[in-house]
């Protein structure tokens, strides 16, 4: 894949991302101080705090999007991005164009990881 299409597809990605995280971030922000508001008590007790998990979860997973972004960066940089982080096996463009943090071939990504 070309030096600058990957570039464009991380940066658009990363931009996609942290705007859907900026939109969770808020929106648990939003729930929770409406939860603290009086008159603002909820049906179900535990239901802010199902929610405030959910929104956790979500926060996780999209920090580590984040963090494979930048491990794919890093890889571009050193001139080793759409190979194989495991067996240096070249990942195929039409797997980086739909996940261009793809660290594995697509048969690498169906197995099980090695054991250690």
């Amino acid at each position: 894949m070309d030096h600058e299409r990957a570039r464009e597809l991380l940066r658009a990605e990363r931009s996609r991302v942290e705007g859907l995280l900026d939109q969770v971030v808020a929106a648990g922000r939003g729930e929770r101080l409406a939860a603290g508001e009086p008159g603002g008590e909820a049906a179900d007790v535990a239901e802010p705090l199902t929610a405030e998990e959910v929104d956790d979860a979500v926060t996780v997973a999209f920090r580590q999007r984040l963090a494979a972004l930048e491990r794919a960066d890093h890889r571009l940089e050193e001139g080793v991005f759409g190979r194989s982080v495991r067996s240096g096996l070249p990942i195929p463009d039409e797997r980086l164009e739909a996940d261009p943090a793809a660290e594995l071939t697509g048969e690498e990504a169906d197995q099980p990881a090695p054991d250690l």
